[in-house]
């Protein structure tokens, strides 16, 4: 397995509708490998493939140590309620933003072994989830950020 270099935003790659995998392969299994290895090497909680300039409709995710989740042509299917909180991204370094995200989802998605299965997530994980799956059709989480700040606790200001 090897490292990938993570694409960060101005890259229009970033922006592109990825495509279908066909079919769950031995190249496609050392591509989600790689990229689990990229995104714990970078201490994210989930990557998908254009992040690692791979046009192709997956992620995977460990949304919290030793839960990691293989999504190969992900589909949310149905969302339920609302929760708003902050989030970050390996492709938009240094920036967190806040945005508004279903509090419950189901997701049907073809696994690492080529099963398709169904998901249930909720809070978190719902989340990480949703963050990913936009990856797939060119949307960062700043298109739907209500607000986005550096990382660094911003400094108090005051106007006069």
């Amino acid at each position: 397995m090897a490292l990938r270099k993570i694409v960060v935003e101005g890259d229009p790659i970033l922006r592109k509708h990825c495509k279908e995998v066909k079919e769950v392969n031995d190249h496609i299994r050392e591509v989600l490998d790689d990229m689990l290895d990229t995104m714990r090497d970078a201490d994210g909680v989930g990557l998908a493939a254009p992040q690692v300039g791979f046009m192709r409709r997956m992620f995977v995710a460990e949304p919290e140590p030793g839960h990691v989740y293989y999504m190969v042509n992900p589909e949310i299917v149905s969302t339920e309620g609302e929760n708003e909180d902050v989030e970050g991204c390996l492709s938009v370094p240094g920036f967190f933003g806040t945005v508004k995200r279903p509090d419950k989802i189901v997701i049907r998605a073809t696994n690492r072994d080529g099963e398709r299965m169904e998901y249930t997530f909720t809070g978190f994980y719902a989340r990480v989830m949703c963050h990913e799956n936009d990856h797939l059709d060119g949307v960062l989480y700043t298109d739907k950020a209500e607000e986005v700040h550096t990382a660094a606790a911003p400094e108090d200001t005051e106007e006069e």
